[in-house]
């Protein structure tokens, strides 16, 4: 199918928010879904996030992890859960489980969200995201990234088609009192034509930002400088937008 697909820019961050009662709702199915798929597995009931999906209403999307044995209060592995349910029974309609999917060290992992902007990757295929957040624990040495991955419900299938996109990184040493340099990496994704296959292509922009602060006689001041802007292409293979190693979370 030759069919083009609208471009449409989809900027971080971009979420669709379902009403507080819905998620209120799902929020009550949390723990019944991981005893259906995990009987005995300990849910982290805190970075747990289910939404209904305003794409379909009927579908509520839920992202659970587990944390694994033997994980301490700084560090450890967590596997991952990701499913689609029926949002008036609760029923699960589809799910993709993930063995270790997530590390937390000093890099320590502190955030998931759910991501239910315009990914219209075919006329009939819509995906959403699942956006983790990891955050360094050093002041002097300030870290945050975030990493997306799509997935698209085909059928009773879930796929996902897009792993570990990058999509926010930001970096920095100072001294703690103003005298630093810091770099920001920030990707956004559009919609671009379909292919053969009938898939969008996914145009990654990237802008990158440099700030270098330094101690006066009077004031902290802080220049910033933008470097130079690029994009992407990813094509869909026929199974997965592969990511390349440069924009891949690792």
């Amino acid at each position: 199918m030759k069919k083009l697909i609208t471009s449409a820019l989809m900027c971080l961050p971009l979420f669709a928010h379902a009403g507080t009662d819905a998620t209120a709702d799902c929020q009550s199915h949390l723990s019944t879904w991981m005893k259906t798929l995990h009987p005995g597995r300990q849910l982290d009931t805190e970075h747990a996030a289910c939404k209904v999906w305003p794409a379909d209403p009927s579908l509520t999307l839920a992202v659970q992890p587990l944390p694994k044995a033997g994980n301490t209060d700084d560090e450890g592995e967590y596997d991952v859960e990701v499913l689609v349910a029926d949002s008036k029974s609760g029923a699960i309609i589809a799910h993709t489980y993930e063995a270790a999917a997530i590390s937390s060290d000093a890099i320590r992992f502190s955030q998931i969200d759910l991501d239910t902007a315009r990914y219209q990757l075919t006329p009939q295929l819509r995906a959403f995201g699942v956006r983790v957040t990891y955050e360094g624990a050093s002041r002097v040495n300030p870290y945050e990234a975030q990493a997306l991955s799509l997935y698209v419900l085909d059928g009773h299938t879930l796929r996902r088609v897009v792993d570990d996109l990058a999509v926010e990184n930001n970096t920095g040493e100072w001294d703690g009192n103003c005298a630093g340099t810091f770099s920001a990496i920030t990707r956004t994704l559009a919609l671009g034509p379909a292919n053969s296959a009938g898939y969008a292509t996914l145009r990654v922009g990237e802008t990158a930002k440099e700030t270098v602060s330094k101690q006066t006689s009077q004031d902290c001041v802080s220049t910033d400088r933008s470097l130079k802007r690029t994009t992407t292409a990813l094509e869909y293979d026929g199974t997965a937008y592969r990511v390349p190693k440069a924009l891949h979370y690792e």
